[in-house]
């Protein structure tokens, strides 16, 4: 595993001291944590697994995916996929900035401060190796985690809507990342879902 410096465990530990400011709660082993926590710590479990050589920036990015993301709510934004868009670029700029100051604070340098909002931006995406295995990351967690509770909350989604909605997903990822999804154990329907999505 790549040495990491103790600026870079600084930063880490600013980015959990503002994600434990999440309001919302998540039930994990019968504990009620607050959300972008247990998210941040899904997104770093996940990364080490598909990528243990992984930079500082890679690492750092992984953690402050969702930095605050509740205070950028999307009930303030037009419903509809220009609404959802529009949120979603939104939060971006949100993760990148709160992130960008952390770094800031504990001296990291201009260009590194610029990699790790290239990352979080996910931009180059399929051509920059960094910002593709974030997405990789981003999808696996996703599926592993938060899948099956995205189709209980649309039962009205017949499952050629929910493969179709998993498939834009999957269209972001890469060989690397679509072998990390399949390799999880999954339920039956959720593995169905998988294969329809992939065809």
């Amino acid at each position: 595993m790549t040495s990491l410096s103790p600026r870079f465990q600084a930063v880490i530990a600013e980015i959990d001291a503002a994600n434990a400011q999440d309001p919302r709660r998540d039930l994990v082993a019968g504990t009620p944590r607050p959300r972008e926590v247990v998210y941040s710590e899904r997104m770093s479990d996940c990364l080490s697994r598909l990528y243990p050589e992984a930079s500082e920036a890679l690492r750092i990015a992984a953690r402050a995916q969702h930095i605050c993301r509740w205070q950028i709510a999307r009930k303030e934004f037009p419903l509809g996929r220009e609404g959802y868009n529009a949120w979603r670029a939104a939060c971006r700029d949100h993760h990148a900035a709160l992130t960008s100051a952390i770094l800031r604070r504990h001296g990291y340098p201009d260009g590194e401060i610029a990699q790790v909002v290239k990352i979080i931006r996910k931009e180059q995406l399929k051509r920059d190796p960094e910002s593709q295995a974030l997405e990789n990351v981003v999808a696996v967690v996703f599926v592993q985690h938060y899948l099956d509770e995205f189709v209980a909350e649309h039962k009205d989604y017949d499952d050629a809507k929910l493969a179709d909605i998993l498939r834009k997903t999957l269209r972001k990822m890469d060989a690397t990342g679509h072998t990390a999804a399949l390799g999880l154990d999954l339920p039956a329907a959720t593995v169905r879902l998988i294969d329809m999505a992939l065809k």
